[in-house]
């Protein structure tokens, strides 16, 4: 976590597969009071409970055996789509000009989801990136943990 300079203004992107937390910098970077903007919230069971139909079935042509496919994981699959829908609000918080500079903090693979689904226009302004699983932490906790890093 280190690098990361949380200026005044600066925002935070706070994020999971199911839930992600817009928060911007009113303090300063020795004493920060990180303010919710806006929170978003997504239904994500677990595949077992989005899935009802059994993985599908193939003959093989060459062989007289079948092959099945691998089971879709729906639960994976949700939180892509969660990581574009946040990527989504991130470009329109931008093109408004809402924030100059933001700092991505997620679990790695929702990272690597956001940064793929990111517009340029956000991607000029995030300054900096940590790969930690934060959500379930009070925004007091989180203001603790990115100042003593």
């Amino acid at each position: 976590m280190a690098g990361v300079r949380l200026e005044h203004g600066i925002w935070l992107l706070v994020a999971d597969g199911e839930k992600a937390l817009f928060l911007r910098n009113e303090g300063d970077a020795v004493y920060p009071n990180l303010e919710v903007v806006r929170e978003m919230h997504d239904e994500n069971p677990p595949t077992r409970e989005q899935g009802t139909d059994r993985p599908g079935r193939h003959f093989d042509t060459a062989a007289p055996h079948k092959s099945g496919f691998e089971e879709t994981d729906w639960h994976r699959v949700e939180k892509e789509r969660f990581a574009d829908e946040i990527a989504g609000r991130l470009y329109s918080l931008a093109h408004r000009g809402r924030f100059d500079k933001i700092v991505l903090i997620a679990p790695p693979t929702v990272l690597g989801t956001l940064r793929k689904a990111l517009h340029k226009e956000v991607e000029a302004r995030v300054v900096g990136e940590i790969p930690k699983t934060l959500t379930n932490h009070t925004v007091f906790d989180i203001e603790n943990m990115l100042t003593r890093a």
